[in-house]
C-alpha cells in the first residue's frame, strides 16, 4: 500500500511538549551564551526565534534553511561567522544533551520502528527542519529509535523548506524518489502535518498530545492514539 512512511518526531516518536520544551531550551541558550562572554544572551535568544520564523517562511527552493537561518540572524547579532557556528555547535554537542529530562521515550516505539524496517519500508523523520541534525539525532536517541538507516532525516542543514508549506512534502518526495501517493504521513499536529494530504500523501493523526492550533479544517484519513498507530504499522 506504501513505499514510505514518514513520522513526525516531537509529541508522535517522542513523549515531548514543545512549548514547556523549547522554554527550557531557550534558557538554557541564554545561560550559554552568557557564559561565554555574550553580554546579551537573553537578545541573541530572542534572535534565534526572530530568524527561526524567518526561516521557516522562506521558499527559495535554492536557499537551505541553514542558509535562510543564518543569513538573517548573522548581520543582527553582529559577531563573527565562525564565532556563531562555534558557539551553536558548542551548545548543541554540549548544552542540548541536559534538555533530555523533559521528554520521554514512548512505549512501543523502538519495537514498531525495528518492524517497519525489517518489512523493507522507507522510513523519513519528517520533523519541522527548524534544527540543526545533531539536535534531531539526540532526539531520536532519546526517543530509543537513533540507529536506524532512515531514507532521510530532515533538518534545517538538508532542507530548503520547512512545515507547514507543501513544498516541504514535495522535497521529501523529491529526495526518497517517491510519488506522494507512495507516501503515509503520520503526526500530531493538524496544521504543520495534514498539509501532506493536499499533494496526495494519506496521512494519520496522533491524538495523544494533539495540536490543532490553528483549526485549519484538514482532516486526516486515520487517526488514533499512540496504541492504535502501532497497531494500524503492523497491518501495513
Amino acid at each position: 500500500m506504501f513505499k514510505a512512511i514518514l513520522f513526525d518526531l516531537d509529541g508522535t516518536l517522542l513523549n515531548i511538549d514543545m512549548e514547556i520544551f523549547l522554554q527550557y531550551y531557550f534558557a538554557e541558550m541564554i545561560n550559554a551564551a552568557q557564559e561565554n562572554g555574550y553580554q546579551h544572551g537573553k537578545k541573541m535568544a530572542e534572535q534565534v526565534f526572530y530568524s527561526t520564523n524567518l526561516m521557516i517562511n522562506n521558499l527559495s527552493p535554492v536557499v537551505l534553511n541553514e542558509e535562510a537561518f543564518m543569513g538573517d540572524f548573522l548581520p543582527r547579532c553582529k559577531y563573527p561567522e565562525n564565532e556563531v557556528r562555534t558557539f551553536f555547535d558548542d551548545f548543541y554537542q554540549q548544552r542540548f544533551p541536559v534538555l533530555k529530562v523533559h521528554c520521554h521515550p514512548f512505549p512501543g516505539i523502538a519495537e514498531m520502528m525495528q518492524g517497519l524496517f525489517r518489512r523493507g519500508f522507507k522510513v523519513v523523520i519528517a520533523t519541522n527542519p527548524v534544527f540543526p541534525r545533531e539536535a534531531i539525532q539526540q532526539r531520536l536517541e532519546w526517543a530509543g529509535i537513533g540507529d536506524h538507516p532512515y531514507a532521510l532525516i530532515t533538518s534545517y542543514e538538508e532542507m530548503h523548506f520547512c512545515k507547514p508549506h507543501v513544498e516541504y512534502y514535495e522535497e521529501i518526495c523529491r529526495r526518497i524518489g517517491a510519488t506522494p501517493y507512495d507516501c503515509l504521513m503520520v503526526g500530531n499536529d493538524v496544521g504543520e502535518d495534514l498539509p501532506a494530504g493536499l499533494i496526495g500523501m494519506k496521512t494519520f493523526l496522533v491524538e495523544d498530545m494533539l495540536i490543532d492550533n490553528e483549526q485549519s479544517g484538514l482532516q486526516p484519513d486515520w487517526r488514533g492514539k499512540i496504541s492504535d498507530m502501532i497497531d494500524f504499522m503492523k497491518k501495513l
